[in-house]
């Protein structure tokens, strides 16, 4: 297993800030709104205001279902509060008219996961049904681990979880990304950023049922700056 492609637990640029994430977030912690607001600046409001944001927002598994064919996603760049407003109300709009809900054409799942079997049969590495379908096995071949990964984290966005925060490393075709999970009560979501002191986009992921609940946790953040 290549398990060089992401680790689990992993610290990241909020170890430099926190004695303990993983309990910095717990609703037993007396600072915890302080230290909520200052991931939030770190992780979303500086690479908003740099205009270094992607909002990825995913959905399509319901009622336990976790096919990749059938996750869904549109990503769209957010420079400021209103954008993400922006996207809020054209998926509000979508559903109150009974509409699909916004979607980009390209697989977060599906068509990577096929293209690095395909890769791993051409070097003559058997991959079998239960490989192919178990998310588990995926690790089995190369970037099988990084795929499972991103599934645990978009399964977990849509789901839930138990763990108020989660952090990994995870290898990706556009480099090494931090990859930041909050399930709090104020809303779920997950960061993706990359290499302190890279140029590229932080991409905030979520639930399309979370847009409102992390809007409002934003704009509560931003009107505390």
């Amino acid at each position: 297993m290549t398990y060089n492609e992401a680790k689990e637990h992993a610290p990241g640029r909020l170890h430099a800030i926190f004695a303990d994430p993983y309990t910095a977030f717990d609703n037993q912690v007396i600072e915890r709104q302080l230290h909520l607001r200052v991931a939030i600046d770190v992780l979303l409001l500086q690479p908003m205001a740099r205009g270094r944001l992607t909002l990825r927002v995913i959905h399509g598994w319901e009622n336990g279902g976790f096919e990749p064919a059938d996750l869904k996603h549109s990503d769209r760049p957010i420079g400021s509060l209103e954008d993400l407003r922006r996207v809020t109300e054209h998926y509000r709009q979508a559903f109150e008219a009974l509409e699909p809900p916004p979607r980009d054409e390209t697989s977060l799942l599906a068509e990577p996961l096929a293209n690095a079997i395909d890769a791993a049969e051409a070097k003559g590495q058997a991959v079998d049904e239960e490989t192919r379908t178990i998310p588990a096995r995926w690790p089995a071949f190369e970037h099988g681990l990084a795929l499972y990964t991103f599934f645990k984290v978009y399964h977990r966005l849509t789901y839930g979880e138990d763990d108020t925060y989660r952090s990994a490393h995870c290898l990706t075709p556009d480099g090494v990304r931090e990859i930041h999970e909050f399930h709090l009560e104020e809303g779920e979501f997950a960061v993706a950023a990359p290499a302190e002191g890279s140029t590229d986009d932080t991409v905030l992921i979520l639930h399309k049922s979370q847009l409102k609940p992390v809007l409002q946790l934003l704009e509560g953040r931003q009107a505390n700056a």
